[in-house]
Formats: C-alpha cells, structure tokens, sequence
C-alpha cells in the first residue's frame, strides 16, 4: 500500500494557499490536514490534535507568528515535522536563522510547478532542498555573518527585549525589572541604534529570531 503523506499549508494570501492545494490535489499520496493563514494557528493545530504531520510549507510574513518563529517552536516541540518556507523573501539573514533552525527547504514563491514539487518531494523523501537563488542567498548570508561585527546584549538588555517582545508596556517592563520607566525608554532607543532595526516590531522580530523569547 503506497504510504500517504499528511501537509499543512500556513500562509496568509488566499491566492497562492488556493493555488497550491490545486496542485496537490492531483498528487494522490498527499493530503492537506490543514490551512492556516499565520504559525500561531499551526502551532495550536498540532498541539491540540497530536497529529502525524509529515510537513508543514509556511511563508515567512504572517500576522500574529511569522514562518520563521513557527519554523522555530515546530523543530523545537516537533523535531519530526519537515518544513519548506516558499516565500518572495530573499533575505540573506532570515534564511541563515532558518537554516540554523534546520529548516528543510527553501525555495521562491517564484518557482514554477514542477520546482515546488520537487521540493516536496524531495523533503518527504528524507533530504533538504534549497533552490539555486535561495543557495546564493546563504552563501550571501554566510559571507555577511563572517565580516559583521559580533552583535553582544547585556543581560539587562535581554531582560528589556525579552519583555518588549512580549508586548509589556513600558511602564509594565519598568515595574518588572524595578526600573524607572525613563531608563527603560532610554534601553529601548539604545537597542533600536545598537540592533539596526527601526521599531519596536523590529526588536521583536530580532527577539523571536534569536531564540530570546520562551
């Protein structure tokens, strides 16, 4: 009996989770579980159902939890569940951090028919796929890590953004770690300069990226 492969789909335009059901709907071996328009809904599925999930294909921009933190808690809590990120995204760091994540795939929403296959394919057969642009990317992202300069936060400063990504108020961060709200406000524009990002959905961004959130 030819072995049948369970999917869920997390992505949050209709139009390409339509599209990609079309084409797995004539791969009689493969059956779509769930579709999600964002991780958290993922993440609730599985710990909800405890269901025997081969691979879950995710974007990475999605309201409420991105591709990447769902990539994240899904190797963390389900090491057994593949994954393949098919996004327009290119970007050399988020794909480094996937890939330190020991995402299984990445490929371009870009890619034609048969690649998206083959990718699928190839992940549920029990190897990794990377298209030939996603490849230039790491390499990309590889050279970056070794010139940039190491990036350090004090324990203090992992406390603040740990808290920010939690969505405390300032005034909530600054009753916590005993703080006046002023030298919290004085941490948040310090770490906003020090990180290179542009707002507090940055820093929540390089939080969930950097393992800083339980």
């Amino acid at each position: 009996m030819e072995k049948m492969y369970t999917v869920i789909i997390a992505d949050d335009h209709a139009m390409f989770t339509d599209g990609l059901k079309s084409i797995l709907a004539n791969e009689a071996d493969i059956q779509i579980k769930l579709t999600a328009s964002d991780g958290q809904q993922v993440i609730n599925f599985l710990r909800s159902h405890n269901s025997d999930i081969d691979l879950v294909i995710t974007d990475i921009n999605m309201p409420d939890m991105n591709g990447v933190a769902l990539n994240g808690l899904i190797k963390d809590e389900f090491p057994h569940i593949k994954t393949l990120v098919v996004s327009m995204l290119e970007d050399a760091q988020k794909i480094k951090t996937l890939t330190d994540s020991k995402v299984n795939g990445y490929i371009s929403k870009n890619s034609e028919k048969h690649e998206l296959l083959t990718a699928i394919r190839t992940i549920l057969k029990g190897s990794n796929y990377f298209s030939e642009r996603i490849k230039e990317a790491m390499m990309k992202a590889m050279f970056e890590a070794k010139n940039a300069p190491e990036i350090i936060l004090t324990e203090r400063e992992k406390e603040v953004i740990k808290l920010i990504a939690k969505e405390y108020t300032t005034q909530e961060i600054a009753d916590t770690l005993f703080l006046s709200k002023h030298t919290i406000e004085s941490y948040r524009k310090s770490l906003i300069s020090k990180l290179q990002v542009r707002n507090l959905a940055g820093l929540t961004r390089y939080a969930l990226e950097n393992g800083l959130v339980d």
